[in-house]
């Protein structure tokens, strides 16, 4: 999980968005395996054309392929090329995300109390001692309509939104240091 400098003084962090995008990727199993294993593509190739909505998100991931050439990838007579594979694993990422969006909205709503997240603020070990704020990890629950909002974007694949929702919340339940945790090192929560 890397990060990037967020300014001038080398302090490194991630968007809010991103952070929750990358547990919720996690919590949904997205990436446990990987497209360019044998086993990973056999699983994704599964996955997608186990539904007419499979189908759809390969042409919506610009999968144009013949039958022929979808039943050799799938019998693994023939691997994709590079280009096809990073189109099969949009492609089931799009899909794996719409097909748990209402679980993972259910889960994180816990009967209407919201998820309590743990907010890891930018690391500041490359900023000189005389520069470092002092910002000290964070912990709130964030409603269930919010997690929906969230939710709805990472299905989505909206990083803008995620991050304007990010953004809100943080205003809303950190305070006047908000803007100290709009890029963070990470962001836990379970569900």
């Amino acid at each position: 999980m890397g990060g990037r400098t967020t300014g001038g003084k080398g302090a490194k962090g991630i968007s809010g968005g991103e952070a929750i995008s990358r547990r919720l990727d996690e919590l949904a199993g997205t990436i446990k395996s990987d497209v360019s294993s044998e086993r990973g593509l056999e699983a994704r190739l599964k996955y997608l054309t186990n539904s007419p909505r499979g189908y759809a998100a390969m042409e919506r991931a610009g999968i144009d392929v013949k039958p022929r050439t979808l039943i050799a990838w799938l019998s693994g007579d023939r691997e994709p090329n590079k280009a096809n594979l990073g189109k099969i694993e949009r492609a089931y990422q799009s899909l794996r995300r719409q097909n748990i969006v209402r679980s993972m909205k259910r889960r994180l709503s816990k009967n209407g109390r919201g998820t309590r997240v743990e907010v890891h603020p930018v690391n500041q070990s490359a900023v000189a001692p005389q520069q470092q704020r002092d910002l000290e990890v964070r912990r709130f629950n964030i409603r269930p309509d919010k997690w929906d909002q969230l939710v709805d974007a990472w299905a989505a694949g909206d990083a803008g939104a995620m991050d304007a929702i990010w953004e809100d919340i943080a205003e809303a339940d950190i305070g006047s240091e908000w803007g100290a945790y709009v890029m963070v090192s990470g962001i836990g929560f379970g569900a």
